[in-house]
């Protein structure tokens, strides 16, 4: 089952899937664009994001620690540990392993 990884709790595991770069929402934070110029490079600079820290398809991924009040998520990749921004998280889907 595709979940994005805000979904995953503390301790638990997950593949990634995909990312989803819908049209709607393209911004680094999940705000919407204003400008189809800027749209782009939102898209663009995301992508390049995920692929510099390691978040790629086939990736296992641990929730190490969601911070509370909408705060970032800790994760471990690869085995280096990773704060990611809730909005960046919510766009990473991955398949729960249980």
């Amino acid at each position: 089952m595709n979940l994005p990884l805000t979904a995953l709790r503390n301790g638990e595991t997950g593949v990634i899937t995909s990312t989803d770069f819908s049209s709607e929402h393209t911004g680094m934070c999940g705000h919407r664009a204003r400008r189809g110029w800027r749209k782009h490079f939102s898209v663009a600079r995301f992508a390049k994001r995920l692929n510099d820290l390691g978040l790629t398809p086939g990736t296992k991924v641990t929730v190490i620690k969601s911070a509370t009040f909408f705060g970032p998520l800790e994760v471990s990749v690869r085995g280096s540990r990773l704060a990611i921004g809730r909005g960046m998280a919510s766009r990473i889907l991955v398949d729960v392993e249980r």
